[in-house]
């Protein structure tokens, strides 16, 4: 027993050691006290107010002869009794004090005192709606959690925490619902998190990228939100939400391509506005990708598809520009690149001051200049635009990058290679999975029930079932028929 205690204050006084080398590491010996104790802890990260007024009141006072007994009167939650070092130092690194009753201690008392410092929840940034709850996840995640928990207070709401990273010891909280998510998908998540090995998370676009199926697409395959109504939706669906601490993003698998177009605000509106809107993203989409490489493929290979009085109008803006279609093309999507660029990059108020004058300016200057046609000009600034109708940020990226091969494509094989490229893009997606799932459903594997709510949005009395490829332990939301009954005795 002897030889034990020296090896545990041995371990003690190298951890002491260690600890001491930085600036911010506070140790102490109260003498005045009744009993007398020391106090370990950083200070950079507990709460001080918290540690006078609710722990040093209690240690100062005449109540408490031994540790256990001051575990029992100490009164805050997290309270841990321990002389394993490596529990001792992870716990001080996550704002926990250490309270001894000698210096090397082989037995201490482990308190949380963490200062918690968080952002307020504030309106959304980048998935904001006019109609609908006005709240946006922050970047602690226990206020994340909170406010899932408070959207969807049932007691089928499993969190399971890991911490993923050697230096940033990062938590992260997987979360579903026990009586709907299938259990392969939770298995799937669980697996990837664990099978980890990185030395920082800073944030969970990190875990995209780390456990997506595939490292070399650039889709995104999974869903990110920064919204908790959208999050507690997609948990009663049967998916899973990843809540990364540090982020204000949660991530949500498995997801397919159609919801990366669908808006959450679809839900607020009736159905035939919604679907109107969702069919003109999807229409956006393909216009802002393809618009360009067939204007390239017109004027090389195919001048016979455009129409007599639109010919003169393109050769008479052409006529005295240098460069071919090609370089024309790729020197204003770049420049709209470059100009959306610095607008992110500088601030708020001056960001728009570049995009707007700056276009302007290169615009107009271009055109006179004789690089570029005004009809391009129009033709690239309006693909631009049409990129930004996507609700998700990351496929609004992807879509940007997909029109660069469909230009290279139409400038080699004109309509051709822009069908060839399409066909290669298919190929990439319905060989694409998310945590195993098909990215491509329900279009493939065609599943009827599951378009309800996939190019357009049908009412909801219509969608009574949970996504088939899913494999939800309860597939059936409401019982429709039942539904129907009670509205008609209303009535």
């Amino acid at each position: 027993m002897k030889n034990l205690d020296g090896t545990l204050k041995a371990s003690m006084t190298e951890l002491m050691g260690v600890l001491r080398s930085s600036s911010d590491f506070i140790q102490y010996e109260n003498r005045g006290a009744a009993i007398k104790y020391w106090v370990s802890y950083y200070r950079t990260l507990i709460d001080t107010k918290m540690l006078h007024e609710s722990v040093l009141v209690v240690l100062n006072g005449e109540k408490w002869s031994s540790l256990e007994q001051l575990k029992g009167i100490v009164p805050i939650e997290d309270v841990i009794l321990t002389s394993d070092t490596d529990v001792i130092k992870e716990k001080l690194l996550q704002g926990f004090i250490m309270v001894a009753l000698t210096e090397y201690s082989a037995s201490c008392l482990l308190i949380r005192v963490f200062m918690e410092k968080a952002r307020q929840v504030s309106l959304p940034e980048v998935e904001f709606s006019v109609v609908g709850p006005k709240e946006a996840f922050v970047e602690s995640l226990e206020s994340n959690i909170h406010l899932i928990r408070k959207r969807l207070p049932s007691d089928q709401l499993r969190i399971k925490e890991i911490q993923i990273g050697k230096l940033t010891r990062t938590k992260t909280a997987v979360l579903y619902l026990e009586n709907i998510a299938d259990e392969e998908n939770v298995k799937t998540v669980w697996q990837r998190l664990n099978e980890i090995d990185i030395d920082h998370i800073s944030d969970s676009s990190f875990l995209t990228q780390l456990i997506s199926d595939n490292h070399h697409s650039p889709f995104p395959q999974l869903l990110d939100s920064e919204r908790p109504d959208r999050a507690v939706s997609i948990l009663s669906e049967g998916k899973i939400v990843i809540v990364v601490d540090g982020s204000p993003q949660v991530l949500i698998g498995p997801s397919t391509l159609v919801e990366f177009f669908s808006a959450f605000d679809d839900y607020f509106f009736n159905y035939i506005v919604a679907s109107f809107f969702r069919i003109v993203r999807l229409a956006s989409v393909a216009f802002s990708v393809l618009v360009t490489p067939i204007y390239v493929a017109a004027l090389n290979f195919h001048y016979e598809l455009i129409p007599r009085d639109l010919l003169n109008t393109l050769i008479s803006s052409r006529e005295e520009i240098p460069l071919p279609p090609i370089l024309e093309a790729v020197f204003l999507e770049l420049t709209i690149e470059l100009l959306r660029e610095a607008g992110a990059r500088l601030p708020t108020k001056v960001g728009q001051t570049i995009g707007i004058v700056g276009g302007i300016v290169i615009g107009t200057a271009s055109v006179e200049a004789g690089l570029t046609s005004n009809v391009l000009l129009i033709i690239v600034s309006l693909a631009a635009l049409a990129s930004f109708t996507t609700p998700v940020y990351k496929m609004s990226n992807t879509i940007r990058l997909l029109r660069f091969p469909f230009l290279l494509f139409a400038e080699f094989y004109g309509l051709l290679g822009i069908v060839f490229c399409f066909c290669f893009l298919a190929a990439h997606l319905l060989k694409l999975t998310s945590l195993g799932r098909p990215f491509l459903g329900p279009i493939y594997p065609p599943r009827s029930a599951d378009l309800k709510d996939a190019l357009i949005r049908l009412p909801f009395p219509l969608m009574s079932m949970r996504p088939i490829q899913l494999r939800t332990k309860q597939p059936v939301r409401f019982n429709k028929k039942k539904a129907k009954e009670n509205k008609d005795i209303d009535e």
